[in-house]
């Protein structure tokens, strides 16, 4: 068995920069040898060092030119003896990234889902102490990062040693990257009010869509446009995160893009414009209402309401919505999650109350150590209590699996649709000094009724399948006369069924 000591002069001083970390005490192992083994190049510092400084959260360690990991968990024996100390890279944007490395692996050490680390484990011992695998990652990727020259080599250092921990929603995400996924959190950005995309086919950057009365809307600009130029600068090669950022701006500032457009018949057109940036909200909630005749005759209004994302005005606008629907006489409701990712849990429950009486659990959380704790409503009052259908596919995730386990498992909805991704995982996510962020797996989820949802999923009740919409196709022939061009949807279609035999039954009694 490998074991890893020092007999370290306490008080001994750095001769360079230098991160240090303490290994934490996990199993002590009586009797072991001990003996020096130089595993990698690293230097080894005493506890007393006079270039301790100062305390800067739970167990990290700030020194001269340099920041020590360590942990209140470690045992006193070891104290001495289990200080690690990494060179510091000379390139400054390396050695930031360093520091990122430690910041992230304490928290993934401290909060991550899975105790054994994807059940990493280890024959090393330090003195007989028993170490895991994950310990030993942050030294193995300090030393693999210290002879790089760039911040982008060295994130891939940091995701590399993320991937061990085999769960693809743990993850590091770049300042830039952090500042989108807080554009789709917050709800507003400054710009124009473009979604481009990188064309799978072409490599060509194309228009997505155009928020609602932008500017790039006001100008002309459509889906399916190509960008070719951003302030006369070319976008071969460019992706998408990037030309956003081209496109992003403080509201009051112009810039000018070049896109072209195929009409068809072999005949192009291209448009130049300089485009205003402004504040642009981003409103993850669109509605309508359906009315249509029931089969005695009667008309009915059903309100459609199709929710996007979880972002933090999520559940505010979708509680204006529903009451603003309720004032027009709407009796019945249609909540389409179908491609929704996901976003903000929060917002998933805050969007459930809308829907829910009472103290009805909205969904049961699982712990690293496998306590179960619900998360329940106190004294809810829902805004309506119509009939409800939910809406939902393989594109529903995480916090739409929240919320659809929530309505149905309570008896509120049904659901309709396919099965949807299957992502049981909650992550917290955590800014990190440098200004990239941190997302860790710190809990799985089941719905109120115990169902596991991670890569399981839910089952609909009804799946809207073309031998379903045969079976009824009177009715739904019927149905497709309505002025909405939602009729066109056949899962729309069969959710309107199920809505018309509810409402039968409610007649019936």
């Amino acid at each position: 068995m490998e074991t890893l000591c020092s007999n370290i002069n306490v008080g001994s001083s750095i001769s360079k920069p230098s991160f240090c970390y303490r290994f934490p005490s996990l199993t002590h192992r009586r009797g072991a040898a001990c003996r020096r083994k130089e595993l990698i190049p690293i230097s080894l510092v005493g506890e007393n060092d006079q270039n301790l400084v100062k305390c800067i959260g739970k167990g990290v360690i700030g020194l001269a030119a340099a920041t020590v990991l360590s942990f209140s968990s470690y045992s006193p024996a070891f104290a001495q003896s289990l200080t690690v100390a990494f060179p510091v890279s000379h390139t400054p944007e390396v050695n930031t990234v360093q520091r990122t490395l430690i910041e992230a692996w304490s928290l993934i050490r401290e909060t991550f889902v899975d105790p054994t680390f994807n059940h990493q484990a280890s024959n090393l011992t330090v003195c007989g102490t028993y170490l895991i695998d994950w310990d030993l990652k942050l030294q193995q990727t300090m030393v693999e990062m210290f002879p790089l020259r760039s911040e982008d080599a060295a994130y891939s250092k940091v995701r590399g040693m993320l991937s061990t921990l085999g769960d693809p929603y743990t993850r590091i995400i770049s300042p830039k990257e952090y500042q989108s996924f807080r554009i789709g959190s917050d709800g507003n950005l400054q710009g124009v009010g473009l979604f481009v995309s990188v064309e799978p086919n072409t490599g060509h950057l194309v228009v997505l869509s155009c928020v609602e009365n932008s500017p790039a809307a006001r100008a002309g600009i459509h889906e399916g446009d190509e960008l070719l130029e951003i302030n006369g600068e070319r976008l071969d090669g460019v992706d998408s995160e990037t030309a956003a950022q081209k496109l992003r701006g403080r509201a009051g500032t112009t810039v000018t893009v070049k896109v072209h457009r195929d009409i068809g018949a072999g005949v192009s057109s291209y448009q130049e414009v300089k485009l205003p940036r402004e504040v642009i909200k981003l409103s993850p909630v669109s509605s309508t209402i359906i009315p249509h005749k029931m089969p005695d005759g009667r008309l009915l209004k059903t309100g459609y309401v199709k929710l996007s994302s979880f972002s933090q005005s999520a559940a505010m606008e979708m509680e204006n919505t529903i009451q603003d629907m309720e004032n027009q006489g709407v009796e019945s409701y249609i909540l389409d999650l179908r491609n929704n990712p996901g976003g903000l849990v929060t917002a998933g429950l805050d969007v459930a109350q809308i829907w829910l009486d009472g103290d009805e659990t909205l969904v049961n959380t699982v712990d690293r150590d496998g306590n179960m704790a619900p998360i329940s409503m106190v004294n809810g009052h829902a805004v309506t209590h119509d009939p409800l259908v939910v809406l939902v596919n393989e594109g529903s995730a995480s916090a739409s699996e929240i919320l659809a386990g929530a309505l149905h498992d309570n008896g509120r909805a049904i659901l309709v649709g396919h099965k949807t991704f299957g992502k049981g995982k909650i992550q917290s996510v955590t800014q990190l000094h440098d200004g990239s962020a941190l997302f860790v797996t710190v809990a799985k989820y089941l719905s109120p009724a115990l169902h596991d949802i991670d890569q399981v999923g839910i089952t609909p009740d009804v799946q809207c399948t073309v031998e379903m919409l045969n079976s009824g196709k009177d009715t739904f022939k019927e149905r497709k006369t309505s002025s909405s061009s939602l009729e066109a949807d056949s899962c729309i279609m069969v959710a309107e069924h199920e809505l018309d035999i509810q409402e039968s039954k409610g007649s019936a009694s």
